[in-house]
C-alpha cells in the first residue's frame, strides 16, 4: 500500500497518464481534501488518457470515410471503434464517478465547485461525441446542466476575471453556437462575459492577470468570428442567396475548434 506522498510522486512521473490517472483516483478515493496540485494532476491525467479515446475515435471515422475501404477493413474498423469506444465511457465514468462521489459535494469553495464541475460537463461532452440518437441527446443534456450549474454558482461567488469563470463562458458559449445553434445567445453570453471582465480589470491580480487576458481574447476573437458569419448570412440573404447553395455558419471553422479543444482543458483553481 503506497502512502499518500508516494502516490503523488508516482502520479507527477512525466507523461505516464495511465499511471498518474490510477494513483489520483487512489487519492481522492481517500476521501482527503485535493489540494491545488492534486486537482490539477487530476485533470492532467484524466484529459490525458481519454485524449488518447478521442484521437483514435477520428481516426477511425476518417477511414470509414474512404470509398475504398473493403468490406473485411470495415468489419476491423467496426470491431476497433467498439472497443475504443468501450474504453472511453469507463474513463468517462469513472472520472465522473470520482467528481460525483468525493469532490464535487466536498468543494471548499466557489472555484474549486465550477472547476469539478467544468470538469464534470466535459466528460458529457466526450460521450456525446461517440454517442447517437436519443443518448447524444441526454449526454448534451448532462453536460448542459453541469455547466448550467456552474455558471449559476461563478455569476454569484466568482469575479468576473477569474480564469475559471471566463473559460467557463467560453466554452458554454461555445455549446450554445456549436450544439444548440443558437448563436444569438452565444454571442449575447460571451459578450457579457468579456464587458463585464472589462469592467472589472483593475482588479485582476498579478497571478491570473495573464491566463484571464488570453481567455478574453478568446472570447473577443469568438465574437468576432460569429458576429461576421451573422453578417455574412444577412448579405447573402439581401441578394436572394435563397437561390444558391450555402454553406452553413455553424460548420465549424479551425479556429473555433481549436478555441473548444484548448479550453475544453483549461485548468485553473
Amino acid at each position: 500500500m503506497f502512502t499518500k506522498m508516494e502516490l503523488i510522486q508516482k502520479a507527477k512521473l512525466p507523461k505516464c497518464y495511465d499511471d498518474m490517472a490510477t494513483c489520483i483516483k487512489a487519492i481522492t478515493k481517500q476521501g482527503t481534501k485535493l489540494s491545488k496540485e492534486e486537482c490539477h494532476l487530476l485533470s492532467v491525467a484524466y484529459k490525458n488518457v481519454v485524449g488518447d479515446c478521442r484521437f483514435a475515435c477520428r481516426v477511425i471515422s476518417s477511414i470509414k470515410q474512404r470509398t475504398d475501404t473493403s468490406d473485411k477493413k470495415l468489419q476491423l474498423i467496426k470491431d476497433y471503434w467498439q472497443k475504443v469506444e468501450s474504453e472511453l465511457r469507463s474513463i468517462c465514468t469513472t472520472a465522473r464517478e470520482l467528481l460525483d462521489k468525493y469532490l464535487i459535494a466536498n468543494a471548499t469553495s466557489p472555484e474549486t465547485g465550477v472547476f469539478y464541475l467544468k470538469m464534470k460537463g466535459g466528460y458529457f461532452q466526450y460521450l456525446a461525441e461517440v454517442a447517437c440518437g436519443e443518448n447524444q441527446k441526454q449526454m448534451t443534456d448532462n453536460f448542459q446542466g453541469a455547466y448550467q450549474e456552474a455558471f449559476d454558482i461563478s455569476k454569484k461567488e466568482i469575479q468576473s476575471t477569474h480564469p475559471n469563470c471566463l473559460g467557463l463562458a467560453v466554452n458554454f458559449s461555445i455549446f450554445y453556437y456549436e450544439i444548440h445553434n443558437h448563436p444569438e445567445l452565444a454571442c449575447t453570453l460571451a459578450k457579457m462575459a468579456f464587458d463585464e471582465a472589462i469592467a472589472e480589470l483593475d482588479t485582476l491580480n498579478e497571478d491570473s492577470y495573464k491566463d484571464s487576458t488570453l481567455i478574453m481574447q478568446l472570447l473577443r476573437d469568438n465574437l468576432t468570428l460569429w458576429t461576421s458569419d451573422s453578417e455574412r448570412e444577412e448579405c447573402d440573404a439581401a441578394e436572394g442567396a435563397e437561390t444558391k447553395p450555402m454553406v452553413s455558419s455553424f460548420f465549424p471553422s479551425i479556429n473555433l475548434f481549436t478555441h473548444l479543444h484548448s479550453l475544453f482543458h483549461l485548468d485553473f483553481l
